[in-house]
């Protein structure tokens, strides 16, 4: 078969997704066909069939009527057709067949196998849920839009999953969502073959699950009396005065579990302990170890009020999970177990004299008792204990799950100990993140997540042997809402993050491809389109790489993911239009400039603008070495991001700012030939609540052989003054031709400042050298 008629057999589906080349071969095509995630395997068939008002669905097997009924609903709310469903054919027209079981079907319960034909749609499975999931794929190749012809090209699809678990996370205790949201937000996941849905229901800021023998939780835990305003590294920290919350009733939770499970998505629960517990001690403090009273907190962040380790806290717990396991039919329930701060038990007698009893070395080894405690109640109940990776902190904890958030260590040390492991990390996992470095982006907590980046996540780490990796579960993504106040914003964090990581779960490893991911997912949103979906377009952003350029300045490589567009640009200060330059290649600076660019689809601009201003100066692009390296989770732009004539985002997101945890900065620039300097800049942040302090004093050295360095200026901490982002530092004029600017790390983090007892972040950016 020719690869022209190929294209004149699917020609009218592509036209509905805009794909220009025609005469493209068997393989090209099926790589433009928006299906998220991408099938394991797939083969184009001849001809085309045709979905109309009399077609029917007939069911080979009877419990295949839940998946009938929800393809029908589809139909009904999208297009206005429902298909009468029947288990024998009643008509010569071609229908939609489905069946189980397949002796086809490889061993996966979630796989299957979709044949499209003129003559009729197939989808066979092993369960329920692999038929599910096939008819999600047909669903995503059906036209986006209302057309009189639902016209889907003849394929053949055998499809299963990757990784067992395939899940999506959702913080309702930081801002509330409705019974309705919710379930749309369980329709999300169900649409992407993701079959996990943690949802976080308590936290310091507000409980959010009906528990019958504690009502207290629903009068007072459920309701704080204010919100922070803005950012929590905002100085200063200003506060509305209105009462917020809510909760799920009992019954509201039973509805949402039966919604989930008809879309075969599995809930996982999450009740916080023994820290992040503020709006339970809110109710009732005698929980606690002080007994006193506290508030439902307003502000985001880690408090010291946890739960005290003393039977009256396990009778509780164990009261509370009662009724949580009833309502959550799933073998799991998440424990949090994560940033609970041990001030308290420290000051506890309690807590002191049962440490001392059973002969443990410290509060880790306390909080690891804690976490065992409430595995055994949670054996009693039938269930299975995660939470994050803090719960094995204190030493192993067998047969428990570990959520790994703090990078892939945690899951690391779990999978090498047997623990099966769930990784999460925040550098690809974080939904809450930045997804674009663009002005206009909605409030965020920081950092900085982009499709590639999400979509390049290997949750097996090569350190495991194979052995070990049986461990990994899967993945999840998290959506903490502290700066996501609405469903709306929700959408816009996960829309189309959620894309990418759904095809990293479900995809085979060899087969994920970037590009050719966006090639499809450029079609795609014309079904997002098609849905009102709120979601970002930072596809379209443009991408710069800056590069040191000979001895003097530097080069700009822009790049986009949307290939089918190009970039044009100006230097001018005016705005790009369809007749700019043709960015073809590196642009190179060797003084200070603006450089703005627009993606453009033939005349149609795409996107945001970029913009960005490069300050040049005698350090930039020079050579940098480091004394010290940075953390690994601020070092993705290495030493040269600080002299690449950027200056580093704020709100800060991490691959602008080089980041050291404990350690100072030492770095030392070669300008490349001896010139006359008399002044270094150092570009510093300051973000206290996320326990980045200022330095306690910095420091500049010259050489002119590279050996010997003098000491030109030295500021102490007296000297210097936290609300400046650039510390300058002048002297007298000199000869020299290597800069080494040293910066002293904060240290540890005093009492009663954020994060106080931990080591503190020092974050830099650019030197300047005149």
């Amino acid at each position: 078969m020719s690869s022209k008629t190929l294209s004149q057999r699917i020609l009218p589906f592509l036209i509905l997704f805009s794909f220009a080349n025609m005469d493209l071969p068997a393989q090209s095509l099926l790589d433009v066909l928006p299906v998220i995630p991408k099938p394991a395997q797939m083969a184009l068939q001849e001809g085309n069939f045709n979905l109309t008002g009399e077609t029917q669905i007939i069911l080979l097997n009877s419990e295949l009527k839940n998946e009938a009924e929800l393809f029908n609903d589809y139909l009904e709310e999208n297009y206005g057709l429902r298909l009468k469903i029947s288990s024998a054919r009643q008509s010569k027209k071609a229908c939609i067949n489905l069946s189980l079981p397949d002796v086809g079907i490889n061993s996966s319960r979630e796989g299957y196998k979709l044949i499209v034909k003129p003559s009729g749609v197939a989808i066979k499975a092993s369960t329920g849920s692999g038929v599910f999931y096939g008819l999600q794929t047909l669903i995503q190749l059906l036209p986006p839009g209302k057309t009189n012809s639902l016209s889907i090209p003849g394929i053949e699809i055998l499809d299963q999953p990757r990784f067992a678990w395939r899940g999506m996370h959702l913080d309702v205790s930081r801002h509330f969502f409705s019974v309705e949201f919710i379930k749309k937000y369980i329709d999300y996941l169900a649409f992407y073959k993701m079959n996990t849905f943690h949802w976080h229901l308590t936290d310091d800021q507000g409980w959010r699950i009906e528990i019958k023998k504690y009502p207290k939780l629903q009068e007072v835990s459920a309701f704080r009396n204010g919100t922070l305003i803005g950012h929590l590294g905002s100085t200063p920290q200003l506060y509305d005065s209105i009462k917020y919350g809510g909760f799920y009733t009992q019954e509201q939770i039973k509805e949402i579990v039966a919604y989930a499970l008809r879309r075969h998505v599995t809930i996982v629960p999450e009740i916080e302990m023994p820290g992040h517990a503020s709006a339970v001690l809110a109710a009732y403090p005698e929980l606690s170890c002080s007994g006193k009273p506290v508030e439902v907190a307003k502000k985001w962040g880690v408090f010291k009020d946890v739960f005290c380790v003393k039977d009256e806290t396990f009778e509780f717990i164990e009261n509370v999970l009662n009724e949580v396991a009833v309502l959550f039919p799933g073998e799991y329930i998440h424990v949090g177990g994560d940033e609970c701060p041990t001030d308290q038990w420290k000051e506890c007698e309690s807590c002191q004299r049962l440490m001392k009893n059973i002969g443990m070395k410290d509060e880790h080894e306390l909080h690891s008792f804690f976490m065992r405690r409430v595995q055994k109640l949670l054996s009693k109940m039938d269930k299975k204990m995660i939470g994050w990776d803090e719960i094995i902190d204190g030493g192993p904890l067998p047969k428990a799950t570990v959520m790994s958030w703090r990078g892939t260590r945690g899951g690391i040390a779990a999978a090498q100990t047997g623990n099966d492991v769930v990784m999460s990390p925040t550098t690809f996992c974080y939904f809450d993140f930045y997804q674009s470095k663009y002005p206009g982006e909605p409030l965020a907590i920081g950092g900085y997540l982009p499709l590639d980046r999400v979509y390049n996540f290997e949750p097996v780490p090569d350190v495991l042997n194979e052995q070990e990796a049986q461990h990994i579960l899967g993945a999840q993504a998290n959506v903490w809402t502290e700066y996501i106040s609405t469903p709306e914003q929700v959408e816009y964090m996960i829309m189309p993050r959620i894309s990418a990581l759904s095809e990293v779960l479900w995809s085979d490893k060899k087969a994920r491809d970037y590009d050719a991911f966006t090639k499809r997912l450029i079609g795609h949103f014309k079904l997002l389109d098609f849905k009102k979906i709120n979601y970002s377009k930072a596809i379209f952003d443009i991408h710069e790489m800056v590069l040191p350029h000979s001895a003097n300045g530097i080069s700009i490589d822009l790049s986009t993911s949307f290939k089918q567009g190009v970039i044009r640009y100006t230097i001018n200060g005016e705005e790009p239009i369809s007749s700019s330059p043709v960015y073809e290649s590196k642009i190179i600076v060797d003084q200070s400039v603006g450089v703005k660019a627009k993606i453009f689809d033939g005349p149609v601009a795409r996107g945001k603008e970029y913009s960005r201003v490069f300050k040049v100066n005698l350090a930039t692009g020079k050579e940098v070495v480091l004394g010290n390296p940075p953390h690994e989770e601020y070092s993705r732009g290495g030493e040269f991001t600080l002299v690449n004539g950027i200056a580093g985002n704020i709100p800060w997101m991490g691959s602008d700012w080089l980041g050291f945890l404990g350690e100072g900065l030492d770095a030392t620039i070669d300008l490349g030939k001896e010139l006359t300097i008399s002044n270094v800049g150092l570009d510093v942040l300051r973000d206290e609540n996320s326990w980045v302090y200022y330095p306690k004093g910095v420091r500049v050295l010259v050489s002119t052989d590279g050996l010997n360095f003098t000491s030109v200026k030295k500021l102490d901490e007296e000297d210097l003054d936290p609300s400046q982002r650039l510390i300058k530092m002048k002297f007298d004029k000199i000869k020299a031709r290597w800069v080494r600017v040293l910066a002293r790390n904060y240290g540890t983090i005093p009492v009663n400042r954020p994060g106080e007892g931990k080591p503190a972040w020092l974050l830099v950016d650019e030197i300047s050298v005149d």
